[in-house]
């Protein structure tokens, strides 16, 4: 019976026992819940508080600062309330779902669109600028010094002003370039009137040049010379002119007479010619058709070689050949030889150098005196 008595005891606690941690686990997970919704609701009072409460935030909208009052939360609700417009292009100093702080500042910058064409490529850019000096800097577009910018530098940016930067380079070249001689003349009384000779040849010189070029863009606009300088003298030409008067004794007859050459005594003449023109001619190609090894090379009309100091070109209408005349300035010659250019009063001088007879010319108004077939005997 004692046994029994103790069961019943048992089954009756254990029941109570757990009846009462139900009640406490529910009543647990119940406080919990509560405090939490407790503290969200609070959470919520004091965010519904802090965003209508009154902040104080200042604006700085293209450089002018202003103090606002406002109850809104984000930048962008501010803006709106205060009727600030931003596009995509403008320079806002934070993100406009940036929550504001009662004492916080925003800087608000609106940019103006400028077609800017430099080094190549025209684009549409953004700038904050109001001249064009700012706008080029607030761009970080380099301008050299002597690039050129439209419009000036210094103007005022205006709603559809379109900025184009020319740039300018420029370059020294150097060239050396010859320097022409001159040619001068002097009297010499040593030479008869009329006479020319050449004393020095003419020697061209040479100078350095510097030149400056200027480019834009690439492309030559300008160049002028910045600088020269003497690398070698140039040589003049002197040519001697004569005017030394003749010492002639003629007759009166216009056939025959009598004149005293530069070298001797008297000599006695068949006739004199006036106004005789010289010219000078080699055994060459040049003036003959024939060259060394062709038959006939080198001999005359009169069988005779040629020979510089001796041998003259006439026409023989005029001057016989065999006979000796003497032309003033250059002495006794024979004439040997006949030419087809060599008509009336011309004489072709015999000389061996080409390049000599080719610097002879032609040379007029000279005298001539025909003597005869026997060359007078000279001191």
């Amino acid at each position: 019976m004692g046994a029994i008595q103790v069961e019943n005891t048992h089954v009756k606690r254990s029941s109570s026992m757990s009846f009462a941690l139900r009640w406490k686990h529910e009543n647990l997970r119940l406080v919990t819940l509560t405090a939490l919704a407790s503290f969200a609701l609070t959470f919520m009072f004091f965010m519904l508080l802090y965003g209508t409460a009154t902040k104080s935030v200042s604006l700085v909208i293209n450089g002018e600062e202003k103090t606002v009052q406002t109850k809104q939360w984000v930048l962008s609700k501010l803006l709106e309330e205060q009727a600030i417009p931003v596009d995509e292009y403008d320079r806002v100093s934070a993100d406009l779902d940036t929550q504001i702080k009662n004492g916080d500042q925003f800087a608000i910058d609106h940019t103006q669109p400028v077609l800017v064409t430099a080094d190549g490529e025209t684009k549409t850019l953004y700038t904050t600028g109001k001249t064009v000096a700012s706008a080029l800097e607030d761009l970080n577009i380099f301008v050299g010094e002597v690039d050129k910018v439209i419009p000036a530098i210094d103007s005022e940016l205006l709603a559809g002003t379109d900025i184009q930067i020319i740039r300018v380079t420029k370059q020294i070249e150097e060239q050396t370039v010859p320097v022409a001689f001159e040619t001068v003349t002097q009297d010499d009384a040593n030479l008869l009137k009329g006479k020319e000779q050449v004393v020095q040849e003419g020697k061209e010189g040479s100078k350095l040049v510097q030149t400056e070029k200027v480019f834009e863009d690439g492309q030559l606009v300008a160049q002028s010379v910045v600088g020269e300088s003497i690398v070698e003298e140039s040589v003049n030409k002197v040519i001697a002119i004569g005017v030394k008067n003749p010492v002639v004794a003629l007759s009166a007859a216009p056939e025959g007479g009598e004149f005293i050459p530069d070298d001797g005594g008297p000599v006695q003449y068949n006739k004199v010619l006036n106004n005789v023109t010289l010219t000078a001619y080699t055994a060459g190609a040049e003036s003959t058709g024939k060259s060394p090894g062709d038959e006939g090379y080198g001999i005359t009309a009169s069988g005779t070689t040629v020979t510089e100091g001796r041998t003259i070109a006439v026409d023989k209408s005029v001057i016989p050949l065999g006979w000796w005349v003497y032309i003033e300035g250059i002495g006794y010659r024979r004439a040997e030889d006949t030419g087809g250019a060599v008509k009336g009063n011309k004489i072709d001088v015999y000389f061996e150098s080409e390049s000599y007879a080719n610097k002879f010319g032609v040379k007029r108004g000279y005298t001539v005196y025909v003597i005869g077939p026997k060359k007078p005997a000279t001191d």
